[in-house]
């Protein structure tokens, strides 16, 4: 203080001085063991990785106990992309060989709290609705992509810099997309990534410099949703639904005939995983994992790509009494009453969830079933208008496309017609032809334009599939009525 005092500083202003130079050191000590959290838009081409030289992730994984397959390399393979591929001079991998195996400390997933930083990044998570877990699980790895000496870094150094889920879609590729459904999804994570980040900032402000999960830095809506869509693109839901992040395993692509499969051992404390051939792999191909049975939507909106001819894709529809007496009668059939069932077929249709309080009103077209199941048996049901006939058949029977004209072969047509009506109306809300569509597709647009306009052309060619399978159906019904 007597020195202080001599160069004329008061005791206050000596204090003041002690706590700006400690912050200062600290600001500095942070700055020096953190990583910075840039992010980029989607990119135009393959986006570059996080480190422009990663370390090799394959001798990390090893180096920390885990095991690779000899013959396995990551390369950009031409179908499938950068992943996890057989090499050409190593053979064929025979079926039950392990690939990959991990041990139980290598994925990364949230954790209970081992300090204040991680206190406080649980205190962000649990304000994170379950539906949008992708989000818990990037915090995390945000936390460990700001620090410099992160045990994950050889992994987090390999990921993507730019990933092409639609909320990084340009405004026009976002409108491009012409699907109400996923533009209300988008819409929805765009403006929770917005809203969230002054929640972030406003609980970030508040904490100390040394309890700060990000080391300090400043968190944006960006680096959230970089690291939400790191989570989603990649996280397995594991042990009992809980998301984790494993290194390497997560680089193998998506199939739905896949050539391997996960094999869980171990328990959510210490959750070794191994990824084993399912089938004979030949040189040069992609190893590929199941995702799951999943519609287009959730690919693109979660995963950054549009499967054409998927066999599960769908499109979403209102059960929706004045649109079903508009398509009913656009298919001929005379006197619809959807908008104003008897209480008999009133009672049915809250069985099916489609009517009364707390009903379910989506309903969809497509995928294995063709028809939604509970759209199919409300047509049935309201078009037959005959108890007694319906009264004979369970919701099951009523339900199911298979089952062949349960109430009639008049009624099945009219059930039909109107679903195809319905087809016609959905095809009317996109603005542009399916001929548009494919010469933009040849003209090689940016990857945001032709994953959107791709993902609007399979769901066109999906109604049309459904169309041409329901035409069959009605003139083979007419066939049958003919012959009786």
């Amino acid at each position: 203080m007597a020195a202080a005092a001599a160069a004329g500083a008061t005791p206050a202003t000596a204090r003041k001085a002690l706590l700006t130079t400690t912050a200062t050191l600290l600001s500095s000590s942070l700055a020096r063991s953190r990583r910075s959290l840039s992010c980029s838009a989607a990119a135009a081409s393959a986006a570059p990785r996080i480190a422009p030289q990663p370390p090799d992730l394959l001798r990390w994984v090893q180096r920390e106990g885990g095991f690779v397959h000899p013959a396995l390399r990551v390369v950009d393979h031409p179908e499938h992309g950068l992943g996890v591929s057989a090499a050409a001079a190593e053979g064929d991998i025979p079926a039950g060989d392990v690939l990959i195996a991990l041990p139980g400390r290598l994925p990364l997933r949230l954790r209970r709290p081992a300090g204040a930083a991680d206190a406080v990044l649980v205190q962000l998570a649990d304000q994170i609705p379950e539906e949008l877990w992708a989000m818990r699980l990037g915090l995390r790895l945000l936390q460990e992509r700001a620090k410099s000496d992160s045990f994950w870094w050889p992994y987090i150094a390999n990921l993507p810099e730019t990933f092409t889920v639609p909320i990084f879609f340009p405004g026009e590729d976002i409108k491009n997309l012409q699907y109400a459904p996923l533009l209300h999804q988008v819409n929805k994570r765009c403006r929770f990534l917005l809203e969230f980040e002054k929640e972030v900032k406003h609980k970030l402000g508040t904490v100390p410099l040394e309890d700060h999960p990000f080391c300090g830095q400043d968190v944006n809506s960006s680096s959230l949703g970089w690291a939400m869509s790191a989570a989603s693109t990649r996280a397995f839901r594991l042990h009992g639904e809980i998301p984790m992040l494993l290194p390497l395993i997560d680089m193998c692509n998506h199939s739905f005939n896949p050539n391997a499969r996960i094999v869980q051992e171990g328990n959510v404390d210490s959750p070794d995983m191994s990824v084993i051939a399912e089938t004979r792999i030949d040189q040069n191909a992609a190893v590929t994992l199941n995702y799951g049975c999943y519609p287009n939507d959730f690919f693109l909106l979660d995963y950054g790509f549009v499967i054409t001819s998927n066999p599960y894709d769908q499109v979403e529809l209102s059960y929706d009494g004045t649109l079903l007496d508009a398509s009913s009668m656009a298919a001929g059939v005379s006197s619809p009453n959807f908008s104003a069932p008897a209480k008999w077929q009133q009672n049915i249709l809250s069985q099916l969830n489609l009517y009364g309080e707390g009903a379910i009103l989506k309903v969809s077209i497509g995928g294995p079933d063709i028809v939604d199941g509970r759209l199919l048996a409300a047509l049935r049901v309201i078009i037959a208008a005959d108890l007694d006939a319906v009264s004979g058949h369970d919701l099951k029977t009523l339900m199911s496309l298979k089952e062949k004209a349960p109430l009639g072969p008049a009624v099945e047509a009219s059930a039909l017609r109107t679903v195809l009506a319905l087809c016609t109306f959905a095809l009317q809300h996109f603005h542009t032809k399916i001929m548009e569509d494919e010469a933009i597709l040849k003209g090689e647009p940016p990857i945001t334009t032709e994953l959107a306009v791709q993902f609007r052309l399979q769901k066109k060619l999906l109604l049309l599939d459904v169309i041409q399978n329901l035409s069959r159906r009605i003139k083979m019904l007419s066939l049958d009525k003919s012959t009786v």
